[in-house]
């Protein structure tokens, strides 16, 4: 497994706790960056500007990163653009959801 797929498995096991999906299923993660030293950047964002959990999910994701021991460095960037939307959720965060 490389560390790209370490990164989007471990990512996996990060939970919207109201929604009880996870954040790569939910659609959370735009864009996962690798340097050439390990660092890793993270573009993601909420269902809602507004969400009350936004410390909890980041530091989640952050955490799950950093548990990886060939990573460094991770950031995560916080966007609100694009919005998010249902349909950037996968067929799994879908059928989760019951749609």
């Amino acid at each position: 497994m490389n560390l790209r797929e370490k990164i989007e498995s471990q990512l996996k096991s990060v939970y919207d706790p109201e929604l009880n999906i996870n954040v790569v299923d939910l659609g959370l993660i735009y864009n996962i960056e690798i340097s050439e030293e390990n660092d890793v950047t993270i573009t993601m964002t909420l269902t809602t500007p507004g969400c009350p959990l936004h410390d909890s999910i980041t530091s989640g994701v952050r955490y799950s990163i950093n548990g990886i021991e060939e990573t460094r460095n991770v950031e995560v960037n916080l966007v609100w653009e694009p919005a998010w939307s249902p349909e950037k959720m996968t067929p799994e965060g879908l059928r989760l959801l019951g749609r």
